[in-house]
C-alpha cells in the first residue's frame, strides 16, 4: 500500500499540472478572406515606398541632405519605419507640391522684412511709410 502511494503521487502532480496547461486560455487563431482593396492598397504603399527611396537615393537629393546637416542614412531609416498610410500620404504630396517651393510665402517675407526696416529707418524702399524727419 505505501509503494503504491509513493507512485501515485508524482503521477497526481502531473494530472494537476496537465489540467492547469489545459486550462490557460490561449487566442484561437482566426482565418479570414484577404479583401482585393487590402492587396491593392499594400501593393500601392510598396510601390510608392520604393519611389520614395529611389527618389532619396539620387546623388542631387542627398548633396542637399548633406548641406542641410541630414545624414542620409537616417532619412533612409525613417522612411522605413513609415506607416503605409504615411508613405502613401507623402508620395501623393510629393506629386503635388511645387517643385521650387512656395514663391508666395518668400515674397512675403521679403514685403514684411522691407516694411519693417523702412519703419524703423534704415531703409527707404516704401513711399507710404512716413520716416521722421533728420
Amino acid at each position: 500500500m505505501e509503494q503504491l502511494r509513493r507512485l501515485t503521487q508524482p503521477v497526481a502532480h502531473l494530472v494537476v499540472l496537465g489540467i492547469l496547461a489545459l486550462s490557460l486560455h490561449l487566442p484561437a487563431a482566426n482565418a479570414a478572406m484577404v479583401g482585393t482593396e487590402a492587396v491593392v492598397s499594400a501593393t500601392q504603399a510598396q510601390q510608392d515606398r520604393e519611389r520614395l527611396a529611389q527618389t532619396i537615393s539620387r546623388a542631387d537629393v542627398q548633396q542637399q541632405l548633406v548641406a542641410r546637416g541630414v545624414d542620409p542614412a537616417q532619412v533612409q531609416a525613417r522612411l522605413q519605419s513609415l506607416t503605409d498610410e504615411e508613405v502613401q500620404t507623402l508620395a501623393a504630396n510629393m506629386d503635388q507640391l511645387p517643385a521650387g517651393g512656395d514663391a508666395l510665402g518668400v515674397l512675403v517675407f521679403i514685403f514684411l522684412v522691407l516694411l519693417f526696416t523702412d519703419i524703423m529707418g534704415f531703409t527707404n524702399v516704401f513711399p507710404f511709410v512716413k520716416h521722421p524727419q533728420r
